[in-house]
């Protein structure tokens, strides 16, 4: 008598093959004894993921018909994001359905198993080194090899989302000297949105990352955006208005305090968000008229929110505005000024940074 072939099925785009496919394919082929991986034709690819593939559907074939655990590659052609291989899976009727942990159609997979005596099958993603999602290598091939960082002038802490207000603003700017991973004029932990920038050089989510850290996400948006933003106040970046920042060239300089802060350490102290709000307010007609004057009024309104949680005062150079980057109690302080600024070792120069990005 025949042995009966105990068949396993999986299903994915596998657009940048990497070893947690690999791995997930053997877990998925010890379970029977023949291995069928269906990927989605070009034309449901586009239609689900608005894109076009990024090998051509025959390489991508040959490839994973290569892997050791494989024995089958079909082609998934039904219009449909979660079972675009609902008519192959009929059609050959494995024992079982493979998937990982965090399978996002759980439900109409267990149903098309049902629908044919399958069984549904979770695996683990058990990897002996980092693992890396297809996305993750998409973002690295991709990533910018340079980024400017950025100065927050009024409505800072209004960006994380525990601490947002309605109607409320965040008013910032991006900067140069530029950074990348091999280049960092800056001091680290200094709240110029360095963590941010970090990411986006790594090819990283860059706000889902300072998300998940519980801080805010105006670092890396006003990265990506570039120039003189303002923010509406909320869960995620949404962009109010945004101008040239050249009126503020020449006017502005970093003063290190010589001490290193950690945001996420100083998020839930006690402080002024209705006067936050009220300098968020100023700061956004002065970006709207683009007046320096009233824009200095926002940053040294903000200063007074800072001086009231406690930061030590910063000393006087002359300047119109200042205030402590980022959190605060150390770190960069941004000086304005409407004459030349000053030199020395404790001073940077910086500049607004009005351009294209990725640069």
């Amino acid at each position: 008598m025949d042995k009966i072939v105990k068949k396993v099925f999986v299903s994915g785009c596998y657009d940048a093959l990497h070893g947690g496919h690999v791995e997930f394919f053997r877990q998925a082929k010890a379970l029977g004894d023949h291995l069928t991986v269906c990927v989605p034709s070009d034309d449901v690819l586009l239609m689900y993921k608005k894109r076009l593939p990024w090998i051509p559907l025959d390489h991508k074939m040959s490839i994973l018909s290569a892997l050791e655990p494989v024995d089958e590659v079909i082609v998934g052609s039904d219009p449909d994001p979660a079972l675009n291989f609902r008519t192959e899976f009929s059609r050959i009727k494995p024992a079982i359905l493979a998937v990982t942990q965090d399978d996002q159609y759980e439900d109409v997979k267990r149903t098309l198993c049902a629908e044919v005596g399958a069984s549904y099958v979770s695996l683990p993603k058990s990897l002996g080194y980092e693992p890396v999602s297809t996305t993750e290598i998409r973002n690295k091939v991709s990533a910018v090899t340079e980024a400017p960082l950025r100065v927050d002038f009024a409505g800072g802490w209004l960006d994380v989302p525990r601490f947002s207000r309605e109607g409320a603003y965040i008013v910032n700017c991006s900067i140069t000297p530029k950074v990348s991973l091999s280049n960092w004029p800056y001091e680290q932990r200094s709240g110029v949105g360095g963590s941010g920038a970090w990411a986006l050089l790594q090819g990283k989510d860059a706000v889902s990352a300072e998300l998940g850290n519980l801080v805010g996400w105006q670092d890396p948006a006003v990265i990506m955006e570039t120039g003189l933003c303002v923010w509406r106040s909320g869960p995620k970046p949404i962009l109010d208005l945004k101008v040239n920042p050249d009126f503020l060239q020449g006017k502005m300089a970093l003063f290190w305090t010589g001490v290193q802060h950690e945001t996420r350490e100083l998020a839930n102290m006690e402080r002024d968000y209705d006067l936050l709000v009220k300098g968020a307010a100023i700061g956004r007609r002065a970006v709207l008229s683009q007046d320096l004057n009233l824009l200095a009024e926002a940053v040294n309104l903000t200063h007074e929110v800072q001086l009231k949680e406690g930061m030590d005062p910063l000393p006087s150079f002359g300047e119109v505005a200042k205030k402590y980057c980022g959190s605060g109690h150390g770190g960069y302080a941004v000086y304005l000024f409407d004459h030349q600024r000053p030199e020395g070792t404790n001073w940077m120069a910086i500049e607004p940074y009005l351009g294209q990005f990725p640069s």
